[in-house]
């Protein structure tokens, strides 16, 4: 399935490295402007300008943090001004702390729910107004450790499922102006992400033996999922989680 975004906006949080990169790529590749959001490093944000600029299109590169609303107001300030509108908002920023669950405090706990999930709605309130009454899509990127139990991934797991959980709210609220609001969930992607596991070897090979496809998911594989649901073809899907992982899941 090819797919046609010529003269579309969208805007990629954390877009900057790995899948958030990708799926920058792949909509410039499709013919749309892009703003990428990075929080501390600049230096990927700008490599992935350069990447964008060589397809020929527009890349917008806007620092800030997504769960500080007054951050996400400035850049959707930008977008306005820079863009006119928005047609496309990729929730991907993540962040979290990985410890056991007897070791978490407050302050983790409140950071890794704000970050990938209370980002989320601080970005969906903005957006209403940049999308219009031509309506859009926002696609957010999940885990399986949203319905999955892994080691040390307490906090960010259930901020992955409060945040599929607000996909499918939002899916209800926002469908009647136009709006499609989906998820997609992927498998283990070895991004720098995964380096911050101190088991990333031993997560690797487990999947990789246990996954039908035979291979690991990759960042353009997620980045395609969300391409489609970013489609018109698309239309008629509201609040689904597309769950991109070779087949892990679906074994017992």
């Amino acid at each position: 399935m090819s797919f046609e975004f010529k003269g579309a906006r969208a805007f990629i949080t954390g877009g900057t490295r790995g899948i958030g990169r990708a799926i920058a790529l792949a909509l410039a590749e499709a013919g749309a402007d892009v703003a990428v959001n990075y929080l501390r490093n600049r230096a990927p944000a700008e490599e992935t300008r350069q990447m964008v600029e060589a397809l020929g299109r527009r890349c917008l590169v806007l620092k800030g943090n997504v769960a500080d609303h007054e951050h996400i107001h400035r850049m959707y300030e930008t977008l306005g001004e820079e863009f006119g509108g928005l047609d496309m908002l990729i929730s991907n920023a993540a962040s979290g702390v990985l410890k056991p669950a007897v070791d978490l405090t407050q302050k983790h706990w409140r950071w890794t729910i704000d970050i990938n999930a209370g980002a989320l709605l601080l970005m969906a309130q903005h957006v209403v107004d940049l999308m219009g009454e031509s309506g859009g899509k926002i696609v957010a990127v999940s885990s399986l450790g949203a319905m999955r139990a892994i080691p040390n991934y307490t906090a960010v797991g259930a901020s992955k499922a409060a945040l599929e959980s607000l996909v499918r709210h939002l899916a209800c609220e926002f469908a009647g102006i136009g709006i499609n609001v989906n998820a997609v969930s992927a498998g283990t992607v070895d991004t720098d992400a995964l380096k911050h596991f101190p088991n990333r070897e031993e997560m690797l090979d487990k999947t990789l033996r246990r996954t039908p496809a035979g291979r690991l998911v990759t960042p353009k594989d997620v980045a395609d999922a969300v391409m489609f649901l970013c489609s018109d073809e698309a239309r008629m899907i509201q609040g689904h989680t597309l769950i991109v992982d070779g087949g892990y899941s679906i074994l017992v």
